[in-house]
């Protein structure tokens, strides 16, 4: 699905620099039936130069978008941010085979970038999803507890009391 928002009108407009500004949200997402975000809050700026032979495209992204954590189930913001340049050029047929070329059609006046986006933003999340409350000690959470519950306990030594037959051998390793 071609979100129409996310059509750039190339045609009409002047050589030169032009800004386009996106407010994304989870229904973006949800229109690529992608549903790993609770919620997102992403900006997007795409400025487009336009030239006499070819176009070139630089999109950039800030944000946050909510995902449960891979550890505890719980549901935090993380922020991203993302770039990503893009060179537009004309061909006889549409080709986006290329990562940082797209050739469109002579006698096309607009294309998409909602793919683009979709693209960047979802590889922008990392790929281990860790509240930030498990690194700094802070989200309380009974998976946690239960996690820390099953651990296994170090074992008291003893003493250090060695069998007598390894103690000869345990000389080799330190005579060298």
């Amino acid at each position: 699905m071609k979100l129409k928002e996310f059509f750039i009108p190339f045609s009409g407009l002047k050589l030169g620099k032009h800004e386009f500004v996106y407010e994304i949200d989870n229904s973006f997402f949800e229109s690529f039936e992608y549903q790993e975000f609770n919620g997102a809050s992403v900006q997007v700026t795409a400025i487009l130069e336009k030239m006499s032979t070819m176009m070139e495209l630089e999109i950039e992204a800030k944000g946050t978008v909510n995902v449960d954590c891979d550890l505890t189930g719980e549901p935090y913001d993380q922020p991203i941010s993302s770039d990503l340049h893009l060179v537009i050029k004309f061909g006889e047929e549409y080709n986006d085979e290329d990562d940082e070329i797209l050739i469109i059609p002579h006698g096309e006046h607009q294309f998409n970038i909602a793919q683009y986006v979709y693209e960047m933003l979802v590889l922008a999340v990392p790929q281990k999803r860790v509240h930030p409350g498990v690194q700094d000690g802070t989200l309380q959470s009974d998976i946690l507890d239960r996690l820390e519950e099953l651990q296994p306990k170090e074992e008291k030594k003893p003493s250090e009391k060695t069998d007598p037959r390894w103690d000869d051998l345990k000389k080799l390793l330190t005579d060298k």
